[in-house]
């Protein structure tokens, strides 16, 4: 198949892009550069250099037409869509937008989106929280994913455009930025590495659901052919605090080091998690890397990029 990977330099595209080259797909990666690595790259894959947002961009889909778009570019920083929410909703919304109008007509078998369990749930009512939990997003980022769900239902109504909407929960591995408001473990183990004291918001009782970016990757590869459509949570079902977390890693990589309290963060989720029930059925998707194997192989990478 031919398939558009939009943020195919970042952290979970590179690794979906490395995935569908291994089945021999066609692929093409739609990336500014921004934030993705050009050291996440596969040469394998054609990069266009170019803003999701931006006329180019639709045009350029146009020409390629793909039968797949995987869509993992966004303005991530659930901070920084605070901050400014324009940004966010350029990047998430109208970025998205734009390439489902250049979509609907190029032969477009299917949208594979990127969504976020933890964002567009909001504090949760009950634990694990299923598909039809109440959304209700507390950040602009979150409010940009729900909204993306929402168009693609409206694609799909009006021109038959079929999609998944996949709900990730924490996810982690390498490849993960350390930098901005990046992933808990990410952040950590660059500090650990470095001997630095990480800061913990707060008490560190506050809870995710951690999934490893090769599970993650494996929800999309069986939602290329999947016939679903709609919204579907990729998470583990399980609860772990940042006081765990820590610990784990800290003992990955033989640290003494102890880690600091700061004050907690302010509109912080106290507890996230999402039941993949759903995925189970609909994918045939379960998460197979338990959170301890996990942590250990992304110790194990941030240690040798540290030393090359």
């Amino acid at each position: 198949m031919k398939i558009i990977v939009t943020g195919g330099a970042g952290f979970i595209g590179s690794h979906i892009v490395d995935a569908c080259l291994e089945r021999g797909h066609e692929v093409h990666i739609f990336d500014d550069l921004s934030t993705g690595q050009a050291a996440n790259l596969n040469a394998k894959a054609t990069l266009h250099q170019i803003d999701i947002a931006e006329r180019g961009a639709a045009k350029r889909l146009e020409q390629i037409k793909p039968e797949i778009l995987c869509h993992h570019a966004a303005q991530m920083d659930v901070r920084h869509s605070v901050a400014d929410p324009t940004f966010d909703a350029r990047v998430n919304i109208l970025g998205f937008v734009n390439l489902l109008e250049a979509a609907k007509n190029s032969g477009l078998k299917k949208v594979i989106f990127a969504s976020s369990g933890g964002a567009v749930y909001g504090e949760q009512d009950t634990f694990p929280a299923a598909e039809d939990h109440v959304t209700r997003p507390a950040s602009p980022y979150g409010v940009s994913k729900r909204a993306g769900e929402l168009y693609l239902s409206y694609y799909h109504q009006a021109y038959g455009l079929p999609y998944t909407a996949l709900r990730y929960a924490n996810v982690y591995g390498p490849r993960q930025s350390t930098k901005g408001e990046a992933g808990v473990v990410a952040i950590f183990l660059s500090l650990l590495l470095h001997g630095k004291s990480p800061v913990i918001n707060g008490d560190g009782k506050q809870t995710r659901d951690y999934v490893y970016v090769d599970d993650v990757v494996a929800a999309n590869i069986a939602a290329l052919n999947a016939d679903f459509v709609g919204e579907v949570n990729i998470g583990t079902g399980l609860e772990t605090n940042v006081l765990e977390i820590f610990g784990q890693l800290r003992e990955a990589v033989t640290s003494t080091t102890e880690a600091q309290h700061g004050p907690a963060k302010p509109g912080e989720q106290r507890r996230s998690c999402i039941d993949a029930r759903r995925a189970a059925e609909v994918l045939n998707w379960r998460a197979k890397i338990p959170l301890s194997e996990g942590l250990r192989r992304t110790a194990h990478w941030y240690r040798n990029s540290l030393s090359q």
